[in-house]
């Protein structure tokens, strides 16, 4: 498994997609806590980040499927997946490999955002005044749902070895979790069961957690995702069909 991890790292990093990818974000979300009018904190007069935690579910739903969707489809068109399976590691490692480093480059693509929270915690009157406590659940459910994301990528990519199918799949399923099932749920035809379709939905957790308050079953249902989207990933990549 690590050297797995250490082989994506190491191939996302010698890549040039890697850099326009993580400066698109950081400049994404600069651009909507500073510049944007109707998101600046320093038009909107607040010391707060939710401009930038309520956008940035959106731009992961873009920019971690264009990082996990090389991860299997890559392999499978060159062949050398084929290869991978002849070293002494085991399907579970080979995915878990590729997760972590998926993750792991998402966490260090979020990172930098810490200089925004410093930045608006010196700029509040009086300095510090800002809520921590609820910046903190934001960040663990942005990561949360990164951790996510990147499973559901993971996933997309096993089903195809074509980057930009493995793209569009992880997108579209991304979306669908994340506020699809919300609108799916303002449908009047469910009735009394349209609060439970809502809470099947990623928004619902992660605005919960957002609020600054982890609850348990939040934790747990992303959890969840992860490992059913790893658990699919893992019967596609066992029946060694491509």
């Amino acid at each position: 498994m690590i050297r797995v991890y250490i082989k994506e790292i190491h191939s996302f990093l010698n890549s040039l997609i890697a850099y326009i990818i993580m400066t698109v974000f950081l400049t994404g979300m600069g651009l909507i806590l500073w510049v944007f009018p109707e998101s600046s904190i320093l038009d909107y007069g607040y010391a707060d980040m939710g401009s930038l935690f309520s956008l940035a579910p959106y731009i992961f739903i873009f920019m971690i499927p264009a990082i996990t969707m090389r991860m299997f489809a890559e392999e499978k068109k060159s062949g050398t997946i084929e290869f991978l399976f002849t070293k002494p590691l085991t399907d579970t490692g080979i995915i878990l490999g590729k997760y972590l480093a998926g993750l792991t480059i998402v966490v260090f693509t979020l990172f930098p955002t810490v200089i925004y929270y410093l930045t608006v915690r010196y700029l509040g009157n009086p300095p510090g005044n800002i809520d921590t406590a609820g910046t903190a659940g934001s960040y663990i459910g942005l990561i949360l749902l990164g951790a996510a994301f990147t499973a559901i990528g993971i996933f997309a990519s096993s089903l195809s070895e074509n980057q930009v199918v493995a793209f569009i799949i992880a997108v579209f399923i991304s979306f669908i979790l994340y506020s699809g099932l919300r609108s799916i749920a303002t449908i009047d035809i469910w009735g009394k069961y349209s609060d439970a379709i809502d809470k099947l939905g990623m928004i619902y957790n992660y605005n919960a957690m957002s609020k600054g308050l982890i609850d348990s079953r939040n934790v747990i249902y992303f959890l969840s995702v992860i490992t059913v989207a790893l658990l699919f990933t893992k019967l596609k990549i066992s029946s060694r069909k491509w």
